[in-house]
């Protein structure tokens, strides 16, 4: 847990070294090395928070330092490092195996190797086939050299969901997607690339060896395809019939309203780009993303939140205990009696570490609740959507949604352990007494 942990502090560093460098910056002077540690940290565990828009503030080599950083995030050190291990045809060791099934949450250690090799391939496929997709449209708009490279650097944020993006110098700074508000092809392509790398590596080799037939799934198949779909939908209906009539939504088409709201649903799902400016939604829609960024994406995968397995365990243990059931159940599966325990430390964990943030940066920069609230949740939950307040905020602040941002990326599992002694395990136990709960 500790060698995850540090490795991941280990690339910001690097990153930030990097993007402190004069050639990673436009303008004279260079960039604070508070602000590149943020945005290496940001980088790194694919959130997209920033300080700078990333078109007009970094150069060409910035923005590459910045896409590297992406990636290396997106897939998980670890994968890239078991793959040179294996390019290189050097012996990987049980201790590598172990760090590796750790680092992509996958359910077993046996057959990692074949697993870093899946994972690999299916990316750089994916992120081709997404490029190529929204290069139809972006070498039109931008010509063939900036479309082809645009085309790249969107694919590979949208399917790691990082939220980082290039349209600062078309649409103006930190616009994000807005400017592709209403074009349903450019922001479908973006939506099936975030939707595909929040599902999680496990769940793709599933459907694959599956042959995409449903009934043959595993349960945690089942379940993330199951949560994630009712979730994109519900978000999308609760958020339309929030703003329908609100003055963020004025003057928009029926497919411009139906577009906007399926496009927040689906990347506040730790994606964090939007078409909409999202300081103009009521505190009511502000809420619905704040649940839908806390939710997340899937265990496994290139997404933050709580997962959605996590969701769904503590929903039906609720419904397991009102119906006076001793075991959870699912698809006609039985879950493990203290995946409940597990799930409930994880909600908790997140729950209690963006709730203090949130309030310590109220209080430093005197903020609304709602505002900073929002921003705590979207960087532990590695989302990068923001109300704006991010390139105003103070070094102390920075620094409290940096290791959020870190908390996300890692795991709070993984932080937990890693901060923890070992101990050797108590065989005796205490006398129980019972203690009413409710």
């Amino acid at each position: 847990m500790k060698l995850i942990l540090s490795g991941y502090l280990i690339i910001i560093l690097v990153g930030t070294l990097l993007l402190s460098l004069p050639a990673a910056t436009r303008g004279p002077g260079g960039t604070a090395l508070s602000d590149c540690f943020f945005t290496a940290t940001s980088a790194t565990c694919v959130t997209g928070l920033i300080r700078f828009d990333t078109y007009t503030h970094w150069t060409l080599f910035g923005q590459l330092v910045i896409l590297s950083l992406i990636q290396i995030g997106g897939v998980g050190f670890m994968t890239i490092a078991i793959l040179v291990m294996v390019l290189t045809k050097r012996k990987i060791g049980l201790n590598q195996r172990s760090i590796m099934q750790n680092s992509i949450s996958a359910p077993q250690i046996g057959g990692i190797v074949r697993m870093t090799k899946f994972i690999a391939l299916a990316t750089v496929i994916i992120e081709v086939i997404g490029a190529i997709l929204l290069s139809f449209s972006f070498v039109p708009r931008f010509g063939p050299a900036k479309g082809i490279y645009f085309s790249i650097f969107h694919s590979i944020s949208a399917f790691c969901n990082a939220g980082f993006d290039l349209m600062g110098g078309a649409s103006g700074e930190f616009s994000s997607l807005t400017g592709m508000a209403g074009k349903w092809y450019d922001c479908t392509v973006i939506m099936l690339l975030i939707f595909i790398g929040g599902l999680g590596f496990a769940v793709w080799q599933d459907l694959g060896s599956r042959k995409f037939r449903f009934k043959w799934l595993k349960l945690q198949s089942k379940m993330v395809l199951s949560i994630s779909v009712s979730l994109v939908l519900i978000g999308a209906l609760v958020l339309a019939v929030l703003e329908w009539n609100q003055p963020l939504y004025a003057g928009m088409s029926l497919s411009e309203k139906l577009h906007a709201s399926l496009f927040q649903s689906v990347s506040a799902r730790t994606a964090g780009f939007n078409t909409i400016d999202l300081a103009g939604m009521t505190e009511g829609g502000l809420f619905v993303m704040i649940c839908l960024m806390f939710i997340g994406g899937s265990t496994g995968s290139t997404a933050g939140g709580i997962k959605t397995t996590t969701f769904w365990i503590l929903c039906i243990s609720i419904i397991a205990t009102f119906r006076r059931k001793k075991n959870i159940e699912m698809f006609g599966r039985r879950m493990d009696e203290g995946i409940t325990r597990t799930a409930s430390c994880v909600f908790m964990t997140y729950l209690l570490l963006t709730a203090t943030v949130g309030v310590l940066i109220s209080a430093i920069e005197g903020l609304p609740m709602i505002t900073t609230l929002f921003e705590s949740v979207s960087a532990m939950a590695t989302v990068g959507l923001t109300l704006g307040i991010t390139p105003g905020l103070g070094m102390v602040s920075k620094l409290l949604l940096a290791f959020l941002m870190l908390c996300g990326r890692v795991g709070s599992i993984t932080m937990l352990l890693a901060f923890s002694s070992e101990k050797g395990v108590i065989n005796s136990k205490l006398p129980i007494e019972k203690v009413q709960v409710g």
